[in-house]
Parts: structure tokens; C-alpha cells; sequence
């Protein structure tokens, strides 16, 4: 076993291999997350960040993603929704906020983003979420150059957008877009100056070697995301997964454990499927890595533990979260 607060792990590096990948990926359990808690202790705080997202359109979208439901391909019983309003989005970016969040994340089930009203509306509820001194970050599928640059103008502090697995497996998972639909979309992200938010899902059917090409593609980006996400299926009926099983925990604390290592400064969130692990496996996730997660009660179509558990979990293991929330928290609690 690894020297005590030692690790070979010590540079930040933008050449990882795909076998290094795969050696760390399949370290026996205790080195590796030994390995990644050196590194995160490093280069981070045992500080997570909490992150609020809100379906502002939901259902419609023209891609076929097999794990979606919102896809137009899919038959779940998820009910479509028109883009809300302006002053409805921003009533929950304050909800949020009030609830501790750092970070306001709004989804729109679009293939690409389409100009006019909708997406000057975009651009207004961007504005208002940082006139709340929170970060905003918007999902919204493949933009341009100028879309990227007006959304940089109007302070977007991230845009996300998934590679979801490795370029080798994405075709079993979507054919209307491709990968490099995806890199091209991250690279304009990038150009406007916006923080890139890029990670992936696992559980899809993918292999350990998918997994490895994933963080590969990831961690050789310079430079790294600004976050990555880390989501675990959540098999919805009426997608082309649906039959999909549900990962172990040990996957996900590996893949979030790996990621740390291989992108050290990146915000590594523990993201969809959360729901589904239990307190210690959340715990072994934030112990090896994980410093940010989706926070409240909803993530988009699916479930996410409730602000009151997440606080007292978070609490519990004894990390720093919003120091603002707490000094609000501390002021309402004595009137």
C-alpha cells in the first residue's frame, strides 16, 4: 500500500493513457481510494459545493438518447412542459439559494439551442440568477459561437453538456448526434470563455474499458472541465434501458475515485442516482474525491435526496458547505 500522504499521483497532467486509466480504475478498492483522497487533500478542501437544477422546457426533445425520458423516442409517462416563465425560474433560483445552494443549473430539452424569444429569455434568467450572487449554469444541447458568446456576455458561469461514455460505445446509446457534435459543442463552450461542465453516465451496458475511454477523453481535454459529473442510470420505464440494472456502489465510489486522480482541481459531482446509494456510500464518495453534488429534491425527470438530508449528511461527515446558507441559517433560527 501507498506510503502514508504519499502518492505518484502529484502532477496535473493532460496525457493520460488509456491503460494508466485502466490500472488506476482497477486498483484494489483501498489503494485507490487512498490514492484519491491524497490527491484530493492536495489540491482541494473538504468543501462541497451544492448545486440546484430546474427543468425551465421539459419533454420534446428530438434526440433519441436511450436513457432519456425526455426524448421523443421514449414512451414514458413523463408530462411535457412548455418553457416557464422568467419570473417563475428566478422564483426558484431564490428557493434554492435559501436552501444553501451555490449553484443554479437550468435544463432545457432541446436538441440545440433555438434563437429568438426562448433563447432571450435564457439569456434574461441567466442574468437574474447571478443578480442573486449564485453561479448559473445551463444544459441546453449544441449551440453556436455566437449563442456561446451571448451567454458569455450575459455572465453564464458554466455550460453543461455530457459525452455520457466512451467515443467507442456512444453509438449503442444515441445515433441523431455525434461525438463530435459533442467535442465541438464543449470546444465553443470553452472559446466563449465559459467553464465547461462534461462528464458521463455509467451503467449503460459499458464496459470497464468504455469507462477508462470516457475518463480518457476527459482528462485529456486542457483544460480539465471545470466540473465533471458522475451519474449512475436511472432506468426509466419506457426508454430503451429501462431493463438496464442498477449499478453497485463500488462502481460509482471507483469512477468518482478515478476521476479525482485523473483531474485533481476539476469539481468532481456526484450527480444522478445518488438517490440510490446508501449514507456510507455517499460518505466513501466524498471521502475519495467528490466535492460537489446536486442538491434538492428533484433532477430534472428523476428524484434527488431531499435539502434537509443533505444537510445533515453533510453535517455528519463534516464537511464545509455554503458558509452563507449557515450564517443565514444561524440568524433565522435566533429571531
Amino acid at each position: 500500500m501507498t506510503n502514508l500522504n504519499t502518492t505518484k499521483y502529484t502532477k496535473i497532467r493532460y496525457d493520460w493513457a488509456r491503460d494508466e486509466i485502466l490500472e488506476i480504475l482497477n486498483l484494489p478498492l483501498i489503494d485507490l481510494m487512498w490514492e484519491s483522497q491524497i490527491v484530493h487533500r492536495k489540491f482541494n478542501h473538504y468543501k462541497v459545493q451544492l448545486a440546484s437544477l430546474f427543468s425551465v422546457k421539459t419533454g420534446g426533445c428530438e434526440e433519441n438518447c436511450s436513457y432519456c425520458s425526455q426524448s421523443i423516442y421514449s414512451t414514458s409517462q413523463i408530462k411535457s412542459h412548455p418553457q416557464f416563465q422568467v419570473e417563475e425560474v428566478l422564483e426558484k433560483a431564490q428557493t434554492a439559494k435559501n436552501e444553501g445552494a451555490d449553484r443554479f443549473c437550468m435544463g432545457w430539452a432541446w436538441r440545440e439551442i433555438r434563437d429568438g424569444k426562448p433563447f432571450n429569455a435564457m439569456l434574461t434568467m441567466v442574468r437574474g440568477v447571478r443578480d442573486l450572487g449564485m453561479e448559473a449554469c445551463v444544459t441546453a444541447g449544441m449551440l453556436t459561437e455566437e449563442q456561446a458568446s451571448r451567454l458569455a456576455e450575459a455572465g453564464l458561469t458554466a455550460y453543461n453538456h455530457n459525452l455520457d461514455t466512451s467515443p467507442e460505445y456512444y453509438k449503442n446509446i444515441i445515433t441523431t448526434r455525434t461525438y463530435q457534435d459533442r467535442l465541438d459543442t464543449i470546444k465553443r463552450v470553452r472559446n466563449a470563455g465559459i467553464n465547461v461542465c462534461c462528464g458521463g453516465i455509467i451503467g449503460l451496458g459499458e464496459t470497464n474499458d468504455d469507462r477508462a475511454s470516457l475518463l480518457e477523453v476527459l482528462s485529456n481535454m486542457n483544460p480539465h472541465p471545470e466540473s465533471v459529473p458522475i451519474n449512475s442510470l436511472v432506468a426509466i420505464e419506457g426508454t430503451g434501458l429501462e431493463d438496464n440494472q442498477e449499478i453497485d456502489s463500488i462502481e460509482m465510489i471507483r469512477m468518482i475515485a478515478t476521476a479525482r486522480i485523473l483531474m485533481p482541481k476539476s469539481k468532481i459531482r456526484l450527480s444522478a442516482g445518488r438517490e440510490s446509494l446508501s449514507k456510507e456510500a455517499q460518505i466513501l464518495c466524498l471521502q475519495c474525491g467528490a466535492n460537489s453534488i446536486f442538491y434538492g429534491d428533484e433532477l430534472l425527470t428523476t428524484s434527488n435526496p431531499s435539502f434537509q438530508s443533505d444537510r445533515k449528511l453533510l453535517k455528519e461527515v463534516g464537511v464545509i458547505f455554503n458558509k452563507d446558507f449557515e450564517s443565514h441559517e444561524k440568524t433565522f433560527s435566533s429571531l
